[in-house]
């Protein structure tokens, strides 16, 4: 399956600039033969807005939704955006993955929370796994930080994902989670991993760019720079079976000697 990852800011506080760049990327993507396009975290409305987080967030079947159902089905292609979710007055950060065929697929909400500016601005979500089928492939759904942490994608591993796709906004220093980290967590749960990043500047936040999706094999079959990229890779159905069948981490797990770790 040809995937597509959107390594941009759009236009932070726009979302019908935002839905604009989207709709441009997703036309390029499906030129391109993409099944999938990936966007980053709240990319709908902008990372680093402050209060306009609360007064641009949406239900995860809101106007925006609608808008971005029509742009997968007018492309022919599913795609997966960041956006700040409302449910009456409370708001989270999630990621959406909408069908080529504009069917809402899967919601999450981001469980990790990083720093003062996101605790000050959402509430964590409680369900660290969910997941879809797109084109036979079972696709997982991430935010950022969720993937530092080695028990929520080792949780998505034993689930079955066959595809990470995990939205981000990874801001310096931290560019060694791109280069090192995530090619690691692709390897040692054997899945691939579609990390894609905000980039420049944005309120108090550099972000790093260097989007990546990383197969089982832990090698980055593409890999952004710092600059605004459309980025395209292959997820193979068989090379993922013929890697998880050499690869022994989940065969050989003892379960029993983790209680520790709860």
């Amino acid at each position: 399956m040809r995937t597509a990852l959107l390594q941009s800011s759009g236009r932070p506080g726009s979302v019908v600039e935002n839905l604009k760049v989207l709709d441009a990327a997703a036309g390029r993507a499906a030129a391109a033969g993409a099944a999938l396009l990936a966007a980053p975290e709240m990319f709908l409305t902008g990372y680093a807005i402050g209060d306009d987080i609360a007064r641009l967030a949406e239900p995860a079947d809101g106007d925006s939704a609608d808008a971005i159902a029509d742009i997968a089905a007018r492309h022919g292609l599913a795609i997966a955006y960041g956006y700040p979710e409302r449910e009456g007055e409370t708001v989270f950060n999630s990621a959406q993955l909408i069908s080529a065929e504009g069917d809402r697929l899967a919601n999450y909400r981001k469980t990790h929370l990083f720093g003062c500016f996101e605790h000050d601005h959402f509430a964590p979500g409680e369900q660290p796994v969910v997941q879809a089928e797109l084109d036979g492939i079972t696709v997982g759904l991430m935010i950022c930080y969720d993937v530092e942490f080695p028990e929520n994608v080792r949780a998505h591993a034993l689930a079955g994902t066959d595809l990470l796709v995990v939205p981000t906004a990874q801001m310096h220093p931290f560019q060694f989670v791109a280069e090192a980290l995530v090619p690691v967590r692709a390897w040692e749960n054997q899945m691939y991993v579609a990390y894609v990043n905000r980039v420049g500047q944005e309120g108090e936040f550099d972000f790093v760019g260097l989007s990546t999706l990383a197969g089982p094999d832990g090698v980055a079959r593409t890999r952004a720079g710092r600059g605004e990229e459309l980025l395209l890779a292959d997820v193979d159905p068989a090379f993922l079976a013929a890697s998880r069948e050499a690869n022994p981490y989940l065969k050989d797990r003892r379960p029993g000697l983790y209680g520790s770790l709860i």
